[in-house]
């Protein structure tokens, strides 16, 4: 650390971008009762999804080239480091309990390895190559898209992401919470998908964890969930790409079953139970009248849209 700060002077100055600005709503913000410093907080919130209403053309392009991506066996990469790793690596996680997804259809790559999931590891976001042993590991090739995310978006290891990402013909995409249109020139990488969540200064400044790292949080649900809906994953608005693996999945997958067939409680248990548990496959057999194996290929068939087998639901 004390030879970083002995060459602060050839360091960029960070102070114009918008995450690093002050917030003259929390200047005095020690000086408030615990209420009005949560009422700040909370005040700042709100405007969150104003940013991220404006930004959502930019996040369906990126969405719609994940999905072209995975129907060739692309993946979604996401690449970050801090915070935003811990949330690329957060989403990633929640895909496959979520909707029955491979685990290698989404991935979360953090600068310092899992180990900085725990235990921060900031220095290593520095090192511009610091992904590409892994990215080779993975094989990255044209039908991947990688989304880089950093709040601030000057970090090193993220752009050298893109930049290999993009020399192997993957897509990529960008999420960040300032203007990236002049970092990408500095960097030199071309980024298919800039998306720009400008939330503004934190209430604690540089604190891009607080507004910064819910407007992440909010894209990369908006990223990953639609591209799960369009292929296949949900059934209307219900999550039947799912299997009934603890006790509170079971009894969502029943009275899921019970709503959509008129089965009462014990014949639905059952038909899941036929299925192996899972919801999609049960309903299929029920719809068709068919057994496991048939309502497998139907959905084969189908390109693993209920909706083309059994309809709209309920």
């Amino acid at each position: 650390m004390s030879s970083l700060v002995s060459k602060a002077n050839e360091f960029p100055d960070r102070g114009h971008l918008t995450t690093e600005k002050r917030l003259d709503a929390s200047r005095e913000l020690d000086t408030l009762s615990t209420a009005d410093m949560l009422r700040v907080m909370n005040g700042q919130d709100a405007l969150i999804a104003g940013v991220l209403g404006e930004a959502v053309p930019k996040i369906a392009g990126l969405v719609d080239d994940v999905v072209v991506g995975m129907k060739h066996e692309g993946r979604l990469i996401y690449v970050g480091a801090g915070t935003s790793g811990r949330l690329g690596v957060l989403d990633a996680s929640e895909i496959p309990p979520t909707f029955q997804a491979d685990p290698g259809m989404v991935i979360g790559i953090i600068a310092g390895g899992d180990g900085a999931l725990r235990k921060s590891s900031e220095g290593k976001e520095d090192f511009y190559d610091g992904s590409h042993d892994e990215l080779e590991r993975l094989g990255v090739d044209e039908h991947d898209v990688l989304v880089g995310i950093a709040a601030g978006g000057t970090t090193p290891y993220v752009w050298g992401a893109l930049d290999y990402a993009k020399r192997q013909g993957g897509k990529t995409g960008f999420v960040g919470c300032v203007p990236l249109g002049p970092i990408q020139e500095k960097f030199g990488v071309e980024v298919d998908h800039l998306i720009e969540l400008i939330v503004g200064p934190e209430v604690v400044t540089g604190s891009t964890r607080m507004k910064a790292g819910t407007a992440t949080k909010l894209a990369l649900n908006m990223i990953s969930t639609i591209t799960m809906v369009k292929l296949g994953k949900v059934w209307g608005n219900l999550m039947v790409d799912v299997k009934a693996s603890n006790v509170k999945l079971v009894d969502r997958a029943v009275r899921m079953l019970m709503g959509q067939t008129e089965l009462d409680r014990s014949a639905a248990t059952k038909l899941l139970e036929e299925s192996g548990g899972h919801v999609k496959l049960a309903l299929v057999m029920h719809h068709q009248g068919v057994n496991t194996d048939e309502a497998k290929r139907l959905l084969d068939e189908a390109e693993g849209m209920l909706g083309r087998v059994a309809g709209r639901p309920k």
